[in-house]
C-alpha cells in the first residue's frame, strides 16, 4: 500500500518497522519509536524550535560510489559535523522531507541509493545539544550522487561541506559529530562490504 493510501502515523510506523537494527542500541531505539508512535504522541514538529519536545527528523547520507565517500556538513546552528537533513513538517511523509531538505539546503535532487531504496537504513533517538534541547527521532536515508556534481550549499545552514571516506575516520575533521555516527558507519560498512561500491 502506498504512502498516499496510509495515514501519516502508519506511514511513519511502516518506515520505522522497515529498519533492520544493527545492534542492541538500534533495536532499543526502534522499540521506543514504535511505542511512541502507537501511544498516539504527536510525531511532527509544529513550532520552532522544539514543539513538541520529541519529534521526527531526517538525515540524508550522500554516497559517491567510485570514491566510497560520503558528504558531511558543518551545521552552523548545531555547531557540529552532521549529515544534511532537518525536521519533518506536520503530516509530511519523511521520504518527502528528506528530498525537500536536499533541495532546500543543497539545491540537488539525487536518487535514493539502489542498494537501500527509499526505506530508512538507520534510526536514532537523540537528545540535542545546546539551548532548546529536545529529542530528535531521526530516520537516516541513503542517496547516490556524484561528489563532483553541482550543488549550492545554503550558507545560512552550513559553514562547510566535505566529502570524507567511509572507511577511514582518521581522514575526517576533528569536532563534534552525531552520537550515532560511529554505529551508523559500522552498519554501512557491513552492508557495503569491503570492496569499493560499483560505479553507476
Amino acid at each position: 500500500m502506498s504512502g498516499r493510501q496510509l495515514g501519516p502515523r502508519l506511514v511513519v510506523r511502516d518506515l520505522v518497522q522497515a529498519v533492520a537494527p544493527y545492534d542492541e542500541r538500534e533495536s532499543a531505539d526502534q522499540r521506543w519509536m514504535l511505542d511512541w508512535i502507537d501511544a498516539g504522541h504527536p510525531l511532527f514538529r509544529t513550532a520552532k524550535p522544539a514543539t513538541p519536545p520529541q519529534h521526527l527528523a531526517v538525515y540524508s547520507v550522500l554516497i559517491d560510489a567510485p570514491t566510497r565517500s560520503i558528504m558531511i556538513v558543518w551545521h552552523v546552528l548545531a555547531q557540529a559535523w552532521l549529515f544534511p537533513g532537518g525536521h519533518v513538517d506536520d503530516l509530511e511523509d519523511p521520504r518527502a522531507s528528506v528530498v525537500r531538505e536536499l533541495a532546500e539546503e543543497l539545491q540537488i535532487a539525487p536518487a535514493f541509493h539502489p542498494e537501500f531504496g527509499d526505506d530508512p537504513f538507520f534510526l536514532t533517538v537523540t537528545q540535542t545539544r545546546g539551548a532548546d534541547s529536545h529529542t530528535d527521532v531521526t530516520l537516516w536515508f541513503v542517496f547516490e550522487t556524484d561528489r563532483d556534481g553541482p550543488m549550492v550549499p545554503d550558507e545560512r545552514e552550513f559553514g562547510e561541506v566535505l566529502w570524507v571516506p567511509i572507511d577511514d575516520r582518521t581522514a575526517w575533521p576533528a569536532g563534534v559529530f552525531d552520537p550515532g555516527l560511529a554505529r551508523f558507519l559500522a552498519k554501512l560498512a557491513a552492508r557495503l562490504g569491503p570492496d569499493a561500491l560499483p560505479s553507476r
